[in-house]
């Protein structure tokens, strides 16, 4: 049984309406439900299991994360750590030490490294071989669109001079035609990471493990993982049976636009299996499609030519008519849609799939799903709302750093870098809005994001009047983008707002982000996240707690990706 929770505090958001109507003083909690609220809640303190009293902080519905990675992201912390690093000096000398302490392994595999490090992201096989010649080396890059590797690695996949171009991808080359060692996209990426061994199922369930603590202590507990392979989902069921995840995920299997015919069967068999093994805690109820690439690696589909490559309008992963086609066969068949869509061209294409499906299949609660939002042309806007499309935003990305002033406006023109991420916009007109993180591509933390959503403005504070400012939120709309739209991409109705009934899926905070300074939201500290009515993680210094049965909490420092990562970078 679960103890019945008291909380006292400044404010409990209930997450319904306006702060006025949607704040109480406490929240109690039995079974793993939300027992009752304000008065009715505070009677039931004598004689409750533990009674928390957080002076200041906030409790409110728990944070998800409506697109990440999170088995990418324990795997990170197996090989090299490579991410924080802010020279190719520094990497190479990593990647030699690893590999020096693990002789045993085959292949060093690493992520996810700084493509801004070398001029135009393009890094070079023979710095890698400096400190590894004699074992295959690959990297993924922050956006994990791009791979750098070494002369082994080149050798073993069998580029060389006269390796064609992919269909979907570039062989970044030498004057003589030789490859670099930079790999960009899915056909060229995937000649060296097709090469690389599986790994053991006990790796990837402990990759679950550690990315399940790191959400837990961002306050986080559901997450949509954007991009599982047939394998992934094995490690998912794996841990379920193990009782090793301890936040809820939904898997979204990737189409591939060469044989997603092919996909319909597996992906409803997978579906099956998750919804018969999985518990409570995992679904398999989406299909992920990629429109497009990234700006910054000239792939993003475009509408209108690149700046700096007139003959290129960047890269779409689908024809128009083949995503469409795709997204109606898996809507058919009861899929809800998550495209990742980053250039105008990509985002159109994006609707015209959606918009298809429902004109083509009986109506039903379908929740599509366009992610990232980059750019979008103003004519595109209002079809948004008009076709219901929940727009996943990545609100961390919405800032003027490097990514954007030295890769991504100059390729794209001030014109168009002034339609990025329209946030207020969109909320303006009614579309729902949910926040996720791409975690590892840029932080899990979703304080962070929100902390630029309501600033538009990097960490150390420019432009003082906001990027782009019309398109900032209020911290309540962050809030909500952050929590109850995230549930309603998920499904979860019971889950919109705090109420006598649902489920106990909660975050305390050591203030309230609407009453701090918004270049400080990102300082306010996770107290505590339950999952269910049970504690998946708890701060040392947690508030005043009294309590006779209360469950031993997760521990403090149990965590993969718990440090903030050092720039936001995009986009998969």
């Amino acid at each position: 049984m679960t103890a019945t929770t008291l909380v006292f505090l400044g404010a409990v958001r209930t997450g319904s309406d306006s702060r006025a109507s949607g704040d109480t003083t406490a929240l109690a909690v039995r079974d793993g439900r939300i027992l009752a609220l304000g008065d009715e809640a505070r009677a039931l303190a004598g004689s409750a299991d533990e009674v928390v009293d957080i002076g200041e902080g906030l409790l409110m519905a728990a944070f998800g994360d409506g697109h990440a990675h999170p088995l990418f992201g324990g795997l990170e912390s197996f090989g090299p750590q490579v991410k924080e690093l802010d020279s190719i000096d520094a990497i190479v000398a990593e990647v030699g030490r690893w590999a020096s302490e693990h002789p045993e392994a085959e292949w060093i595999v690493g992520a996810s490294y700084d493509p801004a490090l070398a001029p135009e992201g393009e890094f070079d096989a023979r710095w890698l071989d400096a400190a590894v010649p004699d074992r295959p080396v690959v990297l993924r890059a922050h956006d994990y669109h791009t791979v750098w590797c070494n002369t082994e690695a080149l050798r073993r996949a069998g580029v060389t001079k006269t390796t064609p171009e992919p269909r979907l991808g570039w062989i970044v080359r030498r004057e003589d035609g030789a490859p670099l060692g930079t790999l960009r996209e899915w056909h060229a990426c995937d000649l060296v990471l097709d090469q690389v061994p599986s790994r053991e199922v006990d790796e990837l369930v402990e990759a679950v493990r550690r990315a399940g603590h790191a959400y837990a202590r961002a306050g986080i507990t559901w997450v949509q993982d954007a991009w599982v392979e047939p394998e992934m989902a094995d490690a998912y069921l794996a841990a379920a049976r193990r009782d090793a995840l301890t936040v809820r995920v939904d898997l979204a299997q990737r189409a591939d636009p060469d044989r997603w015919r092919e996909q319909l069967g597996p992906f409803a068999a997978t579906r099956a299996r998750v919804a018969a093994d999985g518990g409570e805690l995992l679904t398999a109820r989406t299909v992920k499609f990629f429109s497009d690439g990234v700006i910054e690696g000239g792939t993003a589909a475009m509408l209108a030519p690149y700046l700096d490559a007139p003959h290129s309008c960047g890269m779409p992963v689908w024809e128009p008519s083949a995503l469409a086609e795709a997204v109606r066969a898996f809507d058919a068949e009861g899929f809800r849609t998550h495209i990742h869509a980053i250039g105008d061209a990509g985002v159109r294409a994006a609707l015209d799939a959606i918009e298809a499906a429902a004109e083509a299949n009986p109506a039903w609660d379908r929740r599509p799903v366009i992610t990232h939002v980059q750019v979008v042309d103003p004519a595109d806007l209002p079809r948004f709302a008009a076709l219901g499309v929940i727009a996943n935003f990545e609100p961390l990305w919405a800032q003027p750093d490097p990514l954007q002033t030295e890769l991504s406006i100059p390729r794209i023109g001030q014109e168009r870098a002034a339609l990025q991420y329209p946030m207020g916009e969109l909320a303006r007109d009614g579309v729902r809005l949910s926040f996720g993180s791409d975690w590892p591509v840029s932080s899990h933390i979703p304080l962070e994001g929100i902390q630029v959503a309501v600033t538009r403005r990097t960490f150390t504070g420019e432009p003082a009047g906001g990027w782009l400012p019309h398109q900032r939120l209020t911290v309540d709309q962050a809030l909500t983008a952050a929590t109850t739209g995230v549930a309603h991409q998920a499904g979860a109705d019971d889950r919109l707002v705090l109420a006598p009934g649902a489920p106990a899926d909660l975050v305390l905070l050591s203030a309230d982000p609407r009453a701090v300074e918004p270049m400080e939201i990102r300082r306010t500290r996770v107290l505590g996240t339950w999952l269910g009515g049970r504690p998946t993680y708890r701060a040392r210094t947690s508030p005043t707690s009294t309590a006779t049965s209360a469950p031993a909490p997760a521990p403090d420092s149990a965590s993969a990706g718990g440090a903030t990562t050092p720039a936001p970078t995009k986009g998969t």
